[in-house]
């Protein structure tokens, strides 16, 4: 199966100074079922990650890094990378809304094996009554530092460990119905004293929705107040808080990660184009995040149209510049179509795109999100930025290759 993902079948996109995009997927959630046809516990199509790997190297997208936001889709990750060596990557820890697991009534929500949705849920929050579990958090933690400890001694001599960074953790203030506040401090606490102890220190990819302060303070009471004691640097990912404290976190050297939910609004954009491109980096958070019609950055996506050539019939005259005489006689008028006519998107599809309930091999899945759509990320960082997809593409490329060891 990873030898189909090595051999894409169509040359990655050229654009017309000569540019081959390259592209790192630093946040895709292969692990979720969905990449295997799963949705909510029922087989809807075949299991068909190979081709969604295969689409994404079509595209210029030659590494993808899988998110581990719990045990399960950690270990799933590295089975996945396994798979595909030199291509697929892997982090691994304990994603906010999957941190209820260190509470005393531990009412973590089942999901099916899915990750979480991005956006947020008005349902009632979580009681903030429940209590951290000193035993369950030493039995978490525990177990944590064995899978990263194993993951990171089982490759052979010589070859680099799939896993490249710990996470993700964080927090997350917009889905308290998921976990609560004081849970989630408590769980990503834990998790930086991990980090910590861990030699060498494992590069950090980190979430903040909804919870800046709270989230700069936890780093910089276990890092320093310079975050000097981070060896491996680290991305916030998925990126959709305000400029001022998207600043701080570049003051603070981590980088930023952008996909579909950056370009949302026309706030979220302006953010976009003021993310210094020595601290940009590239993702789709797939299979959710997709970029869509409604959101601001789209536009950048819709090629200008070509400007129209007079027809033949329009421009012919002849010798004296006179107009030429009909002589075929009055034109009969044109019958209208019974077929009606299919309006072409203003954005055209890379690749057949389809409903779950009508999946064909080969096709996209309509509404999922896949590591090939990061080409329309880069599009749309270049437009807001006005700068070139290949200046977005080397600047998004250096940044994660020193961060992360792709390469």
């Amino acid at each position: 199966m990873a030898a189909d993902a090595s051999s894409p079948t169509s040359a990655v996109p050229i654009a017309e100074s000569g540019y081959k995009p390259r592209y790192i997927d630093i946040g895709i959630n292969l692990a979720d079922p969905i990449f295997r046809g799963q949705y909510h516990g029922t087989q809807r199509h075949p299991d068909d990650l190979s081709a969604v790997v295969s689409r994404a190297q079509q595209v210029g997208c030659q590494k993808l890094i899988i998110t581990g936001s719990d045990f399960t889709s950690s270990r799933h990750a590295l089975e996945i990378a396994k798979e595909y060596p030199g291509v697929v990557y892997t982090t691994a820890g304990i994603h906010p809304c999957s941190s209820a697991i260190f509470s005393t009534t531990h009412s973590h929500i089942d999901t099916n094996g899915h990750t979480m949705p991005c956006d947020p849920d008005p349902s009632k929050p979580i009681s903030e009554d429940d209590e951290p579990d000193a035993e369950r958090t030493t039995s978490i933690i525990s177990e944590l530092r064995t899978l990263i400890e194993e993951a990171r001694s089982s490759t052979a001599p010589g070859t680099p460990s799939p896993l490249v960074a710990f996470g993700e953790f964080g927090l997350d203030y917009d889905r308290l119905h998921y976990c609560s506040k004081k849970i989630q401090l408590h769980s990503f606490a834990a998790q930086l004293d991990l980090v910590l102890s861990a030699t060498p220190q494992l590069p950090l990819f980190l979430h903040s929705r909804a919870a800046h302060a709270d989230f700069v303070g936890l780093l910089k009471a276990k890092f320093g107040p310079r975050l000097e004691k981070l060896e491996r640097g680290a991305v916030v990912h998925s990126f959709t808080g305000t400029a001022e404290e998207m600043r701080e976190l570049m003051e603070l050297g981590l980088y930023i990660g952008t996909n579909g939910c950056s370009f949302k609004t026309a706030e979220n954009c302006a953010v976009v184009q003021e993310i210094h491109l020595d601290r940009l980096m590239l993702e789709t958070d797939g299979p959710w995040c997709e970029v869509r019609p409604s959101h601001e950055g789209w536009k950048h996506l819709v090629e200008p149209p070509k400007p129209s050539t007079p027809s033949a019939e329009a421009t012919d005259t002849n010798a004296n510049g006179a107009e030429p005489t009909d002589t075929r006689g009055p034109k009969k008028p044109k019958q209208p179509s019974k077929k009606p006519q299919k309006k072409e998107p203003e954005v055209p599809e890379r690749f057949k795109v389809v409903k779950k309930e009508k999946w064909v091999e080969g096709a996209m899945v309509k509404g999922r999100n896949e590591p090939c759509m990061i080409e329309r990320v880069g599009k749309i960082v270049a437009g807001i930025k006005g700068v070139t997809v290949e200046e977005v593409c080397e600047a998004a490329w250096r940044n994660t290759t020193k961060v992360f060891p792709v390469e």
